[in-house]
């Protein structure tokens, strides 16, 4: 049974940082582009990163560009999204997924309102002012 679950989010003022972890199990990591999303009650869900299994190759969405940071785990199997001078706008509930069929992630990052195979149950950050 494959699992993905996030841990890490919590209150932070902004300018802050904070870091989410998204551990994994069940899956064949080398078959998976790992990202991070986030969504805001009532909008759409948005991309923020992927990552490939080697954590060679990343990609980001430009509204974080420079402030977050996108990394696996030595044992490939936890993806981290360090966030830092964080925004009131950054608020929203952060989700990881994994996809086997995009090739790359700048691939999940275009293609992922197509679905991706996994999703995890969110964790909340909220920025205060």
């Amino acid at each position: 049974q494959v699992q993905l679950v996030e841990s890490g989010g919590g209150l932070v003022q902004a300018g802050g940082s904070l870091r989410v972890s998204c551990a994994a199990s069940g899956l064949a990591f080398r078959r998976y582009v790992m990202g991070w999303f986030r969504q805001v009650p009532g909008k759409e869900r948005d991309f923020v990163a992927a990552i490939n299994w080697r954590g060679n190759n990343t990609f980001y969405a430009d509204s974080v560009k420079g402030r977050f940071t996108i990394s696996r785990g030595s044992a490939k199997n936890t993806v981290f999204l360090q966030m830092n001078s964080l925004k009131p706008d950054d608020t929203a509930v952060y989700y990881c997924a994994a996809d086997s069929r995009v090739p790359t992630p700048r691939a999940m990052g275009t293609l992922f309102k197509y679905g991706m195979d996994y999703w995890g149950k969110g964790t909340l950050v909220t920025v205060s002012v």
